[in-house]
């Protein structure tokens, strides 16, 4: 097999093109064309309140006005530390539409975190909620922050809940007092002081519009530097493959976070795009969400397959109605077929997996909605003007379909490289293909499937044992509501296959029935040697488990 077949392009239903021509413009073009056309339409449904495109793109003017009065420039980078809620739509494209660089930052970074991304980036500008207030108070001596505009979630919300919520933050222990001043500015106060009248500065296609961290899971995190373009076309091929979107008429649940990459382009980017209105939950919670579903009819879900797996196990998941939900993409984390068959049974609606990186904006692969093939355990196939192919880790030549090697990626979504890394970047593409690191195989009609991350294989008495198998065996069982397996060091293998699982509520299951269980599915060299049962396991914010936090406690252990 070599890469001129592009034998997965036979697979695309016609609904579907192969290529795609792109605007040449930047991303704040989306939010000016929905203004124009449908003024009107709600582009954001948040806790009770609603956001029409009209007051979401006259909010965005003026705040980009306001930010520069401030003396933000053209290139200047600006951490936005929010949750979902209508501040993070209308901040990340004010800055844009200044011509600045948004640096999207996680809420639940701890000040090492932020400390080493805002020095990292070098922002001068930063937005953040309240209650996080704090953490910036201890690293903005450290950093090159100039001004710091603060918001609160009451902001945004409907009488009287907003006057409640200050209560409620207090109980929460979130209540609080920002010290105002020259430097420390409130955002609602900048947004209204702002001019009214549209900005005529616009950033080029191939100008860096967002620093995306990659979520430090391997050490410090890294700034991948994504072009408008990158974000465009990845938006463009999104709306391309749910080609049965209407324009103006879908509701999008947005629960995956903004500032993660996948939230951002596959919810927020591609619903501006659409026209369509987003949902907005500033955290994931099963009870809320369920809820929310009930009673605002979304038609689309993106989501990561710890949510599934949540609203799966919620005791009172037959006293909502979920049959509104059309189409769900699961990203961020592999899907287990389990999570998969038993949702699209309750929703009627389709559930695919997709594939993909923040190096590449993020989406590379997915499994087909409609109209073609859904091919249970791949990751699909590569999306419009994207190639793929499996490389051998020994020769770095392509192999045979089946067979397993590194997975590497070419397209126009394909980050410019990382911020200030020109050797790490030079590492990770070469000759315009990215190395993914991610281990994977291609069958005969172009389906790709992922094994798993290459570091995280382990390698037991000689054997390659690939973690994600012995994951889906274990999901299969029916006490199990959440599993990941790592290698542990052992003085004999070098390595041992260790699994950590969280049960069902009321379910009791011994290690030697799980061996038992194991043994009939794997062979005996993949079945774990050791369990461990926990409540719950340590996750980043869009639910991907933390495989090196494992790892560490192991180390520590020893």
């Amino acid at each position: 097999m070599v890469v001129a077949d592009k034998v997965w392009k036979t697979q695309y239903p016609k609904e579907i093109p192969t290529t795609i021509q792109y605007p040449e413009t930047s991303l704040v073009s989306f939010l000016e064309k929905a203004y124009k056309k449908n003024p009107d339409q709600r582009a954001i449904l948040f806790m009770g309140s609603t956001l029409t495109y009209k007051e979401l793109y006259e909010s965005t003017v003026k705040l980009a006005n306001g930010l520069k009065d401030l003396g933000l420039q053209s290139g200047d980078r600006v951490s936005i530390m929010l949750p979902n809620c209508p501040q993070a739509v209308i901040s990340y494209y004010a800055v844009l539409m200044v011509g600045g660089i948004v640096v999207q930052t996680n809420p639940l970074y701890v000040e090492r975190e932020l400390e080493h991304q805002l020095n990292d980036s070098g922002a001068t500008f930063m937005i953040a909620l309240d209650w996080v207030y704090p953490k910036i108070e201890k690293v903005k001596k450290v950093s090159k922050l100039k001004k710091i505009l603060i918001t609160s979630l009451k902001d945004y919300l409907p009488f009287p809940k907003n006057l409640l919520f200050p209560l409620v933050a207090k109980k929460n222990g979130m209540n609080t007092k920002v010290p105002y001043s020259d430097e420390i500015l409130s955002f609602t106060k900048v947004m209204k002081a702002g001019s009214p009248t549209a900005l005529s500065i616009e950033a080029t296609p191939d100008d860096v519009a967002i620093l995306q961290y990659t979520g430090g899971t391997t050490g410090l995190a890294k700034g991948v530097m994504l072009t408008h373009r990158n974000l465009i076309v990845n938006v463009v091929q999104c709306n391309e493959w749910l080609y049965k979107s209407e324009y103006g008429k879908e509701r999008v649940l947005g629960i995956v976070p903004f500032f993660h990459v996948y939230g951002m382009t596959v919810v927020m980017n591609s619903s501006i795009y659409m026209g369509s209105t987003m949902i907005l939950l500033p955290k994931f919670d099963p009870k809320t969400s369920l809820k929310t579903i009930d009673k605002e009819k979304p038609t689309l879900f993106p989501g990561a397959p710890t949510m599934y797996i949540g609203l799966l196990n919620h005791p009172d998941i037959s006293n909502y109605d979920l049959s509104s939900i059309k189409a769900c993409i699961s990203g961020s984390a592999p899907l287990p077929i389990e999570v998969q068959q038993q949702f699209e049974k309750i929703t009627k609606g389709v559930l695919v997996e997709g594939y993909g990186l923040t190096e590449t904006s993020p989406v590379t692969h997915c499994n087909f909605v409609w109209g073609g093939d859904r091919v249970t355990g791949s990751i699909g196939v590569p999306w419009p003007d994207t190639d793929a192919k499996i490389i051998s880790l020994d020769t770095g030549e392509e192999v045979e379909s089946g067979q397993v090697g590194e997975l590497i990626i070419k397209g126009p979504q394909v980050m410019k490289g990382y911020w200030n890394r020109p050797e790490e970047t030079a590492h990770t593409i070469q000759d315009g293909w990215l190395y993914t690191g991610d281990m994977g195989y291609m069958d005969e009609k172009g389906y790709f499937y992922i094994v798993d991350r290459k570091k995280d294989m382990i390698i037991a008495g000689g054997f390659n044992i690939y973690p994600r198998e012995i994951e889906e065996v274990l999901f299969e069982h029916p006490a199990v509501m959440e599993c990941v397996v790592i290698g542990v060091p052992d003085p004999y293998r070098g390595e041992t296959v260790k699994a950590f699982i969280v049960l069902k509520e009321g379910e009791q299951v011994s290690e030697q029935e799980f061996d038992t269980y194991c043994r009939e599915k794997l062979a005996a060299y993949k079945v774990p040697k050791k369990y461990e049962f926990r409540e719950e396991l340590p996750k980043t914010m869009v639910g991907k488990v933390l495989r090196r936090a494992l790892r560490e406690e192991e180390k520590n252990n020893q």
